[in-house]
């Protein structure tokens, strides 16, 4: 094996990609799916290999398992999270399914793979139990099969079957009318708060429209959703105020989305992200990423299928 690499080590490698994709979607979190696979990865080294028949089945099922009950204790910590909650965001830096076994899929299933990566997509996941979230992403974003989720998730195929049912017709309810707003309008809203063009913004935005804030323990934010054009307008042209000189800023894939991302040696980083109303194209949905703890993963490749 090349580069010294032994045949455990390189099967678990070509699988990481995989496992980390199932972790970070069921947990929201870059830290705790990486933990949750290098914990698998600490098992798979200690196991019997010829007892395992069908390595990554093996793999997912441990990863499926420590995800569900990392995500029970990681609701526990939110309790006590200051203000809202996001899932982390992350730079899209690699194809979606680009490290799927057999090589890249074609363009539906590349779709899928990537709409399930998008932040609004895991926002509504995390309306999901830790049960009803792993079944309804190993059938519905990895393809398995009720029988091999049941062994996973230990219960009966026709259980499973049923807890997809009900998980995807939430999720579906979610998202019917909603997804991620294209470079063009989120340009539109950036040119129209860095001019204070409030009444260009509400324009820009659906009455129904939400802005959430993260930032966690260490940084100024709403500590509770705005609602309304107005008020979410004028927040918006508040904080384009408040931005260094020295700040840099630009459009980029941050899961599978355009973002505005700004850096600053003040501020850090701080990510926004969007979403539209499919009927309308009016933005609907505005998240703004803060958290020092949680805006890493823009800075770097997530590698995941």
């Amino acid at each position: 094996m090349s580069d010294g690499m032994t045949t455990d080590a390189k099967e678990f490698q070509d699988e990481r990609p995989r496992l980390m994709g199932l972790a970070y979607r069921m947990l929201g979190s870059v830290a705790d799916a990486e933990d949750v696979v290098q914990e698998a990865w600490i098992r798979w080294q200690s196991v019997e290999r010829t007892s395992i028949e069908r390595p990554a089945a093996w793999l997912t099922t441990v990863t499926s398992r420590l995800a569900i009950d990392r995500l029970r204790a990681q609701r526990r910590r939110r309790e006590e999270y200051v203000g809202p909650w996001l899932p982390d965001p992350i730079s899209t830096a690699f194809a979606p399914g680009e490290h799927e076994p057999g090589g890249s899929p074609g363009p539906e299933r590349a779709l899928e793979l990537a709409e399930s990566l998008e932040l609004g997509f895991l926002v509504v996941l995390d309306t999901l139990g830790p049960v009803e979230r792993a079944v309804f992403l190993l059938a519905d974003v990895f393809a398995m099969s009720f029988a091999e989720i049941g062994v996973m998730v230990e219960r009966t195929p026709e259980a499973c079957r049923q807890i997809a049912s009900r998980a995807r017709r939430k999720v579906r309810e979610e998202r019917a009318e909603r997804g991620a707003v294209d470079e063009g309008l989120l340009g539109d809203l950036v040119g129209a708060v860095a001019l204070g063009e409030i009444e260009r913004v509400m324009s820009l935005l659906s009455p129904d429209v939400v802005l959430v804030s993260d930032g966690g323990p260490l940084r100024h934010a709403a500590r509770r959703p705005v609602l309304y054009p107005d008020r979410v307008a004028r927040l918006l042209v508040n904080l384009a105020t408040r931005t260094p000189v020295e700040a840099t800023m630009g459009i980029e894939q941050v899961n599978h989305a355009p973002a505005l991302v700004m850096r600053s040696e003040q501020q850090g980083t701080i990510v926004v992200l969007a979403e539209r109303e499919l009927h309308t194209g009016a933005i609907i949905g505005v998240q703004i990423l803060l958290n020092p703890d949680k805006v890493g993963g823009v800075d770097r490749a997530v590698q995941l299928t």
